[in-house]
């Protein structure tokens, strides 16, 4: 495995681009190496100019060719417990330790050296990077990207994202829509609590509907053995309401999710949860006229659910050359959003393990930047080969 790439990623890990804080020098790094070469660079910023996508493309100005996708930012390291400094790449005999080493910068250093390698060959189909901010938290940053390139003329032939899959090819993921509810009561003092309706009551009467909504999808909705959870889920994460122990609370939030597996429609879902929140109101309304739960959507991202017939899937397999089966994974991508937003078959596989991430000491195994690397190298093979890839 060629030096360069620990490089790369020595320089990666450098920049501190946790999620929605500036990944503008990051970007300014990955163009001094790409223009150079003659590789097509153009960002695609945050209104507010703080940071920005990158789209890289090399080769032919053609229809089909492939795009290497990953996202800048990292999750804070705030309060966790590190050996070393998080925002140095530290090594052992086999791993390479620093925040976003397997999510996801150890994909981006081999990607930016694949598009180096790409600039010196004769490709008939293009290869394309793109990387994004805030992705952390829910895929925000791409979105504009994949809107402006889908008003193109020209359209990839697919897109593999990089999150870590353990090199293990994964076809899909569930859709997230995260929500809020919103809880009104009516305060009063604590002596006189009956005179007054608590929020919080209210608030925890909504959270055993959402538990007995997940009983009921566990129980009888669909699976999808792929998953290690195979059902859809749903989850609630915070509640806040309360100012002090003699105030009965007038309002109190519930911050909560819908993880959906793709037969599952999470719209269907929310409109259930907002018939049991209604129910749940109704019967105080007699009383306390503003008794209410009121649902607000705060951000959500589709799932990916690659047909296992595809080509695509087919050809990526031959290139990664292991026999191995596909996979879903449990954690969510922008698969989804380019797949969908670009009509784009789209498949996940990158180098290291999930369950490394987002975690004091986060480590790549160094074998699992060489397989990538390897399977970069065959897929720049097949470019410069030309011929039909798999969806054109």
């Amino acid at each position: 495995m060629p030096p360069e790439i620990r490089d790369i990623l020595s320089r990666l890990i450098a920049f501190p681009t946790v999620s929605l804080q500036s990944n503008l020098a990051l970007l300014d790094y990955v163009e001094s190496l790409l223009v150079p070469l003659g590789i097509t660079v153009r960002r695609f910023a945050h209104p507010d100019g703080t940071r920005a996508n990158l789209w890289a493309t090399v080769g032919p100005e053609v229809d089909g060719g492939v795009v290497l996708s990953g996202h800048s930012d990292v999750v804070p390291v705030t309060g966790q417990r590190w050996t070393s400094d998080p925002f140095v790449l530290r090594e052992d005999a086999w791993r390479w330790f620093g925040r976003g080493a397997v999510d996801m910068k150890g994909f981006v250093a081999v990607a930016i050296h694949t598009m180096m390698q790409a600039a010196k060959r004769d490709l008939q189909r293009p290869l394309h990077l793109a990387l994004s901010y805030d992705e952390e938290v829910g895929c925000l940053g791409v979105r504009g990207m994949i809107d402006s390139l889908a008003r193109e003329p020209l359209r990839p032939a697919f897109c593999i994202v990089g999150e870590p899959t353990g090199m293990r090819l994964a076809t899909g993921h569930k859709g997230k829509t995260a929500l809020r509810a919103c809880c009104t009561g009516r305060a009063g003092h604590s002596a006189l609590a009956p005179d007054a309706l608590n929020a919080l009551h209210i608030g925890a009467a909504f959270v055993q509907r959402l538990q007995a909504r997940q009983a009921e999808l566990a129980l009888r909705g669909a699976h999808d053995a792929a998953y290690s959870v195979p059902y859809t889920t749903i989850h609630a994460g915070l509640m806040r309401g309360g100012e002090a122990l003699n105030i009965v609370p007038a309002s109190c939030e519930i911050d909560f999710e819908i993880r959906n597996i793709a037969a599952d429609d999470p719209h269907a879902i929310l409109a259930t949860i907002v018939e049991d929140a209604d129910a749940i109101a109704m019967p105080y309304r007699d009383r306390f006229a503003e008794a209410a739960i009121r649902i607000d959507t705060l951000s959500g991202y589709p799932g990916l659910d690659t047909p296992i017939d595809s080509p695509t899937i087919a050809c990526v397999s031959a290139l990664l050359g292991t026999g191995l089966p596909t996979i879903k994974v449990a954690y969510g991508t922008e698969g989804g959003l380019f797949a969908k937003g670009l009509d784009i078959p789209t498949l996940i596989c990158g180098p290291g393990d999930m369950d490394q991430g987002h975690k004091p000491d986060e480590f790549v195994a160094i074998s699992q930047i060489e397989a990538c690397f390897h399977f970069q190298m065959r897929l720049l093979g097949l470019l410069e080969k030309g011929g039909p890839l798999p969806a054109e």
